[in-house]
């Protein structure tokens, strides 16, 4: 194992872990499956625990819980340069939830996310030590995440697990990293050029619309191009994905789409127009859902961002499935539908030199005037 590993928190046997939200115990769960909740409000909105039966069945699953909201909160496999970045921090290579849950407490879970943190048994440890909000952080890693660098054994002694927690706890497949910039917080990605070139493309269409969105921008890190966008959380503003408040809608018996409309109706209509006329094929249950204010309250949709796999769905006016109806409609009819709710709300004209080829601005028109006519029907 690796400096960057705090090795204590990976023996097998473990008596307590406490998570935290910034200076507030939450719940904490024992290594017999036996939790105690001290507060239900700031809860984790994908994590369940059961503390009404002592039942060994009741613990296996209390347990089980435990470590998937842990491995929640780490980098998957899946993404580009995932076993480079665990091999530079010194971490195996995981597949289960308890493997991964033990890599997530070794650095204490923190993200730039939210707010929670993972705190072991007696532990001398609070949120000001760790909390990545207020870390300088610097460029060291960055080279690993985005371009799978091997940090040499000397750079790697020198790194603080504050320095790398917050890209190895921000999720997808794109490898992407953390810098600071003076007093702001900015997201790097990598890949593809076309990916990187759609997301900045769909980017500045987007902003042709009133909707609440990350903006990106062309930058460079070492030579080669990357979109930039800032951050969108702060000690105050976290993210809780929409399969998370899946599981608080399901827990609630109550339907997660009038959830969604009830709460922020006009941003998830907005939502499907743009990935319509984009062509944007990820909108995956991962990256939108909504913003939790400092008392762990949800408010309204966070801004739309991820448009890196945009102009894929491009082949006809119909677009891909959209992943974000409760019926099974194709992008172009759930558009439409969005559109006769809301209107199309654009508020200024798409620029056609902005295309780089023929075939993607013809689509992009065509798309547009779609709804143009759907508006005005």
């Amino acid at each position: 194992m690796g400096a960057l590993m705090d090795n204590s928190k990976l023996k097998k046997g473990w008596t307590r872990y406490t998570i935290m939200h910034k200076d507030r115990r939450v719940v904490s769960v024992r290594e017999d499956g036996s939790c105690k909740i001290y507060s239900r409000q700031y809860m984790p909105y994908n994590l369940y625990l059961d503390t009404s039966d002592d039942d060994i069945s009741t613990r296996v699953d209390n347990l089980n819980n435990f470590y998937y909201w842990c491995s929640s909160r780490i980098l998957t496999l899946d993404r580009k340069y995932a076993k480079e970045m665990l091999n530079s921090i010194g971490a195996k290579q995981a597949n289960t939830d308890k493997e991964r849950a033990m890599i997530t407490i070794s650095y204490h879970g923190v993200c730039l996310t939210d707010n929670y943190w993972i705190k072991s048994n007696r532990e001398a440890v609070n949120y000001s030590d760790i909390n990545l909000f207020t870390h300088s952080l610097s460029d060291a890693f960055a080279d690993v995440s985005l371009f799978g660098t091997q940090l040499t054994a000397q750079n790697a002694e020198l790194i603080d697990p504050k320095e790398v927690a917050g890209d190895v706890g921000t999720l997808g497949v794109a490898p992407k990293a953390w810098i600071r910039d003076g007093k702001n917080f900015f997201l790097l990605k990598d890949g593809e050029m076309r990916d990187v070139d759609a997301e900045l493309l769909a980017s500045r269409i987007i902003d042709c619309f009133n909707v609440s969105h990350v903006s990106y921008e062309e930058s460079f890190f070492n030579g080669k191009k990357v979109s930039r966008s800032r951050i969108i959380t702060s000690e105050s503003l976290s993210l809780v994905p929409i399969e998370y408040v899946e599981i608080y809608c399901t827990n609630k018996d109550t339907n997660l789409y009038d959830f969604v409309k009830n709460k922020d109706s006009y941003s998830y209509f907005m939502m499907n127009i743009v990935d319509y006329l984009v062509g944007n094929t990820d909108r995956h249950w991962g990256n939108w859902g909504f913003y939790a204010d400092e008392n762990n309250k949800l408010t309204k949709l966070y801004p739309l961002m991820d448009f890196n796999k945009s102009f894929l769905s491009y082949d006809s006016v119909e677009g891909a499935r959209c992943q974000t109806t409760e019926k099974n409609l194709s992008q172009k009819d759930a558009a439409i539908e969005a559109v006769k709710k809301i209107g199309l709300n654009q508020i200024k004209e798409v620029n056609s030199e902005w295309f780089n080829d023929k075939k993607t601005k013809e689509m992009f028109f065509k798309r547009l005037d779609i709804l143009k006519n759907a508006e005005n029907y």
